[in-house]
């Protein structure tokens, strides 16, 4: 509380909805250990050229009889079946997981969101002819629509995430477009309306600020689902492909006859992509609790 004015009432410190936001989840414990869990991944995936001990490709054929973890200082985590160390295919593989978790659903949303914005606030025609395109894109199966697609433009990173990214935008455009149809009849639009301002500055300056919350949550669900269907298509082999490490694939190899006496090859791609999909689930929890403070915990 500031010092009254000379004889005057106490004025209160004016609070910021995202400050009080930014308290109530650093209160949540759970969504401060999936931030905490998160942070130390992207750091991982940033630096992973210093922290790996080898290059990502670097095959040591001589020391095949070391491919079981643990038991050799200069490979603690083995090597894998093409002879690479497995520890620097690990940290290389956070790098891809990241890339196409996070890129994946910034170009969804990018192509969703003004496709809802457009088609909540217009309405009309504009909304009838974008629904249909939802209703058309929605009866296609995703994944088989991804691999038919990455079928013709072939694997890699770039294509992985292009095709994830154009079979991922429906979500985002059913949010948007929800959000705008609640709030393009309120009080403070139809004066923003009355007083001249234009479409563009009501949808950019008074309805987007407000359906931010509910986009940015599900922005952060969107990221583990990215992370998983690119493992599950390097899991099927048209994913990530060689000599890029990627987590999803490291288990489709890890997967066979060998796996029940090297277990490592499938284990630990497989909790790194557990944990990863925790943390981000833990963060968007976090989120929602925090930017709804009406949510029962």
């Amino acid at each position: 509380m500031t010092t009254p004015a000379a004889g005057g009432p106490a004025v209160l410190p004016r609070r910021s909805p995202w400050g009080d936001a930014a308290r109530r989840f650093s209160r949540n414990r759970l969504a401060m250990f999936g931030l905490i869990l998160l942070l130390c991944l992207g750091f991982i995936a940033l630096f992973a050229d210093v922290l790996a001990p080898y290059e990502v490709g670097q095959a040591f054929r001589t020391q095949r009889a070391y491919l079981r973890p643990f038991i050799n200082p200069d490979h603690p985590l083995g090597l894998d079946g093409a002879g690479r160390d497995y520890l620097t295919r690990l940290i290389y593989g956070a790098r891809t997981s990241l890339l196409v978790g996070l890129s994946v659903p910034l170009i969804s949303f990018l192509i969703g969101v003004p496709l809802g914005a457009l088609s909540g606030y217009r309405g009309g025609w504009i909304d009838f002819v974008i629904q249909r395109l939802v209703d058309v894109a929605t009866a296609i199966p995703p994944l088989l629509f991804a691999l038919f697609l990455l079928s013709v433009v072939g694997s890699g990173v770039e294509n992985v995430i292009f095709v994830l990214a154009i079979t991922g935008w429906i979500e985002p455009l059913r949010l948007t477009r929800a959000q705008f149809l609640a709030y393009r009849e309120k009080d403070f639009v139809l004066s923003a309306r009355a007083l001249g301002a234009t479409d563009l500055r009501i949808i950019a300056g008074h309805i987007l600020p407000n359906a931010i919350s509910p986009l940015l949550i599900s922005f952060t669900f969107a990221v583990p689902l990215a992370i998983f269907a690119e493992a599950g298509l390097s899991f099927l082999g048209i994913g990530i492909t060689e000599p890029t490490a990627s987590w999803g694939k490291m288990v489709g190899s890890g997967i066979g006859s060998s796996v029940l006496v090297y277990y490592h090859v499938a284990l630990f791609p497989t909790l790194l992509v557990a944990f990863t999909m925790l943390g981000f689930s833990f963060v968007g929890d976090g989120l929602q609790e925090a930017l709804d403070p009406n949510r029962s915990r």
